[in-house]
């Protein structure tokens, strides 16, 4: 692999006539580099500071700080004025110095509260395919309610089918913002809806109107990806600058959280387009890397649709290994949005501190673990929390039966209706094991399939839920056929019954050859279902091995079983150690169940170390060439 070169480029403005009234940027001018910019300041604007009360309404309350600022503007834009960071009243600092406990007064005088932009190809519930959606739709209303002003922006999916309800709350802000890529001028709509404190902007251009998922149907992955979510990326930019949400827009001191390659232009935008204008010269960015293996790495002949100057083409430059060459006249350059997004972000992060040190090895980091270890200085893991509201087996409208650590007979009866619902033998007694997640090489199953006829060999049920390649569905289909009282496989999602299996299963099972964070094993244990994991990425950190044969005292702290190395043997006797402690030590598995209920999976550990971070992120200057 020929070693990255990471460019210095120049770039020269240009005088730019007709900028339109609602961009801080002329989007739809191109200049020979297929570039836009802006003209020069011209306004001096009082800043205003804001105070959001997240218990009331949209607009929170505007207080003037009786400073006046001054702040990048440019010609014909319709100035709002501009928030700023959150800031504690007088009055509140009084009571604090008034309070007992000086060191607690001093760390809530100190907070300091940001306008924070996340930028995602999902969230839950309006999109969803994985984990991603499911962070993005949680972290933004977990960081709202600890006083940050949060905005998550993400492409307004239509698929012609009964899941657009999800986006009947939200309304146009008739805010139209022409932005350039892909060769020419594109026009893009906001709608926006204000939920939990937060701030959800849809980003809506025909390309996000069709059947599917986010990034593909039945015949593959879109042929137009780069395209769509280079146009989110853009758009991202605009919306803290043109969008009066509440009043007044976020601004261009705000701090933007671009997940993984479908965000990874945002940096590089920042860096490449506003900065040398004088725009979001305040700002900073953090790119959150939830999967290494999807970089968005496309011909290099693409690099024109993306917006960017030419001089930033080293960047992006990402040129492939001879043996990884389709052809002998295969050159192998291309472009790798993430790449970009690495070199031009102020700070990494990923979602476990496991996964942050396996991206900087040769077997984790997918062909980036040099540029990773070059910046591993800006390189931080946090491990991702969960909805608790959502994932609550208390309260849990899917299941059958609540419960809670303090009466857990709810769950042999939600085993007992997803056995019926399976048409599975009622067998309470009877060990149930579950997987959900996709059908691929990553998730480890092709290890399943070669345990499973072993496993079935045991007194034990298996159920499956999810899809992927089709080999491994219609091994599915095979397998239930051949073992009709113990196995069954569910070929799709489906969020009931994802559900009914977490509670319902006494076992999860999750041989993943790599996992960054894990959510369905942190699910699990809410529900009092053990997991059985390899020993990889963020599992590694969540799960803790319990050894029923440990001197007394010992292994107290165990929440399931992490195996390690994975292969087919190791999996089956971690699989027996768990079978054997259900049936031979019910006491054993009674306290391996209370503890993964009571282990505290919620985000609020995860926000105070964001919060960390972007301290941190605002301590040193930004990325500038």
């Amino acid at each position: 692999m020929k070693t990255l070169l990471l460019p210095s480029p120049v770039f020269i403005s240009k005088s730019i006539p007709n900028i339109p009234q609602n961009s801080p940027l002329n989007s739809g001018f191109q200049s020979k580099l297929g570039f836009s910019c802006c003209s020069k300041t011209r306004n001096n604007c009082a800043r205003l500071r804001v105070i959001r009360n997240n218990n009331s309404g949209e607009d929170g309350s505007v207080v003037s700080d009786d400073e006046n600022g001054v702040f990048d503007s440019v010609a014909e834009f319709q100035l709002i004025p501009q928030s700023g960071e959150i800031e504690v009243s007088n009055s509140h600092a009084d009571k604090m110095e008034e309070s007992v406990d000086d060191e607690s007064a001093q760390e809530n005088l100190e907070k300091v509260t940001y306008n924070i932009v996340f930028v995602t190809s999902e969230a839950s519930p309006y999109s969803k395919t994985g984990g991603l959606a499911d962070v993005c739709g949680s972290l933004p209303i977990a960081l709202a309610s600890r006083g940050h002003r949060v905005m998550v922006v993400s492409p307004r999916y239509l698929h012609g089918g009964p899941s657009d309800e999800k986006l009947a709350g939200t309304t146009n802000l008739n805010r139209a913002t022409k932005v350039y890529c892909s060769g020419g001028v594109q026009q893009v709509d906001f709608f926006h809806e204000y939920r939990k404190g937060v701030d959800w902007v849809f980003v809506d251009h025909p390309c996000y109107s069709r059947p599917g998922n986010p990034y593909g149907d039945d015949n593959g992955a879109f042929g137009d990806n780069q395209f769509r979510f280079t146009l989110l990326c853009h758009a991202a930019c605009e919306a803290p600058l043109v969008l009066p949400l509440g009043g007044f827009t976020y601004g261009q001191k705000c701090l933007f959280l671009a997940n993984d390659w479908h965000a990874g232009l945002v940096p590089v935008l920042l860096a490449a387009k506003y900065r040398p204008h004088g725009i979001y010269k305040d700002a900073r960015s953090i790119i959150m890397i939830h999967n290494l293996a999807h970089q968005g790495v496309e011909p290099a002949s693409t690099f024109c649709n993306l917006g960017l100057p030419w001089e930033w083409y080293g960047t992006l430059e990402w040129i492939f290994p001879t043996w990884a060459r389709t052809h002998a006249l295969d050159t192998g350059q291309t472009v790798n949005i993430l790449k970009g997004a690495i070199v031009t972000a102020d700070r990494i992060l990923t979602v476990s501190q496991g996964y942050s040190w396996e991206i900087t090895t040769p077997e984790g980091g997918y062909g980036l673990n040099e540029l990773l270890s070059s910046r591993k200085f800006v390189l931080d893991g946090i491990t991702n929390g969960i909805d608790v509201t959502e994932w609550d087996p208390s309260s849990d409208k899917h299941i059958s039966s609540n419960y809670t650590v303090d009466d857990l007979s709810g769950k042999i009866a939600c085993k007992m209706a997803l056995q019926k619902e399976l048409g599975l033998p009622l067998r309470p007694d009877c060990v149930l094991i579950g997987f959900i997640g996709r059908l691929d090489y990553q998730k480890g199953i092709d290890i399943i399939l070669s345990a499973t006829p072993a496993l079935l060999q045991d007194d034990v049920q298996f159920v499956m839920l999810g899809s992927g390649e089709r080999q491994y569905e219609e091994w599915m289909s095979a397998t239930e056929e051949a073992f009709k009282n113990k196995f069954r496989g569910w070929v799709g999602f489906n969020v009931p019954i994802s559900h009914k299996i977490t509670a319902g299963c006494d076992i999860l099972l999750m041989p993943s050859r790599y996992e960054p964070c894990g959510l369905n094993q942190q699910y699990a244990m809410r529900y009092g279902t053990i997991p059985v994991v390899h020993e990889t990425g963020g599992l590694r950190e969540t799960v803790k091995t319990f050894n029923p044969c440990a001197e007394e005292g010992e292994g107290e702290e165990g929440t399931g079983w992490a195996f390690s190395p994975l292969t087919r043997e190791c999996m089956l006797d971690a699989l027996r150690m768990a079978i054997k402690t259900y049936r031979e030590h019910k006491t054993s598995w009674e306290g391996l169940m209370r503890r993964g209920m009571e282990r505290d999976c919620s985000w609020d550990n995860a926000t105070v170390q964001y919060e960390k971070v972007f301290q941190w992120v605002f301590t040193d200057p930004p990325y500038v060439t």
